[in-house]
């Protein structure tokens, strides 16, 4: 008999639980059967074997259109980072105090405005720095409610409100195309064979940084 879960009489934890993306790309191989599989198919003649070859070119076909449409979301998101790094640091001159940023997040940021691409890793990462800082400004903001400039910084802070939430939807189609393409690589026989011998992995997700968990939990609204 299975055992039946029952949400009233628990056990039940109330502190809840944390989730967190799991920072690890996972390598698409495939075993000796595969190889079988496929010999068998030009063994039983060579129309299976042609209509099998069809279906790989398909299923690599469905990958680099993947691809194409990670590259075009992960792209927009970059831009909507530049746009509201451009503003955060405005921001921080009118109120005259520095962006805290490091170096190399920095020089990130300086290689997508040059239109470069950046790693899925290094995306997380200025994310969340950049999220940081637009905390800091808010927090000066508020402590400088008299400021001549306040209804400049309080337009430039709607505006990167709204790039947050235009990242937020941004991020949200590119995971979509990760969980696509992760999900894909996974089904055998055609698109893990093709996989397999492209040497893909896994793709990491966009995640939020454990600074923005914890002040999403902490976070009242009365």
């Amino acid at each position: 008999m299975s055992v039946q879960l029952d949400e009233v009489n628990g056990p039940v934890k109330e502190e809840g639980n944390q989730t967190n993306v799991i920072q690890q790309k996972i390598p698409i191989t495939v075993g000796k059967g595969s190889l079988i599989f496929e010999i068998l198919l030009w063994v039983l003649g060579i129309i299976p074997g042609i209509v099998f070859l069809f279906m790989k070119i398909g299923a690599q076909n469905h990958f680099e259109q993947l691809q194409q449409q990670i590259q075009a979301s992960a792209s927009q998101i970059d831009n909507f980072l530049v746009q509201k790094d451009t503003i955060l640091r405005n921001c921080a001159k009118l109120l005259d105090k520095s962006v805290d940023l490091d170096k190399e997040t920095m020089v990130k940021i300086a290689e997508a405005r040059g239109g470069n691409r950046l790693s899925d890793e290094d995306r997380n990462e200025v994310y969340a720095k950049l999220d940081s800082v637009q905390n800091a400004i808010n927090v000066a903001f508020e402590n400088y409610p008299n400021l001549e400039a306040h209804h400049t910084i309080q337009e430039a802070m709607d505006k990167a409100d709204y790039l947050s939430r235009e990242i937020t939807a941004a991020r949200e189609l590119y995971n979509d195309k990760i969980l696509q393409r992760n999900t894909d690589i996974f089904k055998w026989p055609t698109n893990q064979i093709v996989a397999a011998k492209n040497k893909y992995t896994t793709r990491i997700p966009f995640s939020a940084s454990q600074e923005v968990k914890k002040r999403a939990d902490e976070e009242t609204y009365f």
